[in-house]
């Protein structure tokens, strides 16, 4: 079964930095895929990775990561100004990041219309289909 656990930022924004990175990665141990509201700091999402790396045992085969940026081709002076507003207010937090863990997240996909998320368990369906 697959489990998506929806994280909002306002859960991890008090913790510090190593804090939020256990959590995170405690979800995804636990084979469960996190849509987390909002984003990292890149060095958070360095830190995330190095401490994947550093856990990845017979049982625990890392992690995928993606980030969704908010479309920032808006022409209303308006809306740009609210969303730099916001921005800084809020730290530029705008986004969705979404971590799963490897032995169930194969590939995340991203274009500009959809957001493609391939688990192992679809391709397992798919070679039972072409047997």
């Amino acid at each position: 079964m697959l489990t998506l656990q929806f994280v909002p930022y306002s859960e991890i924004e008090y913790l510090s930095s190593v804090g939020r990175i256990r959590k995170l990665l405690n979800i995804t141990k636990e084979n469960r895929i996190v849509l987390l509201q909002g984003r990292l700091r890149k060095e958070e999402e360095t830190e995330l990775i190095k401490a994947t790396m550093e856990e990845i045992d017979k049982d625990f085969k890392g992690i995928e990561l993606s980030v969704i940026y908010p479309d920032k081709k808006e022409n209303d002076l308006f809306r740009k100004i609210k969303r730099n507003f916001v921005n800084m207010l809020l730290g530029d937090r705008q986004g969705l990041t979404i971590i799963g863990p490897a032995s169930v997240v194969r590939e995340i996909k991203k274009d500009p219309d959809k957001i493609q998320l391939f688990t192992e368990e679809d391709s397992k369906i798919k070679k039972r289909r072409k047997i």
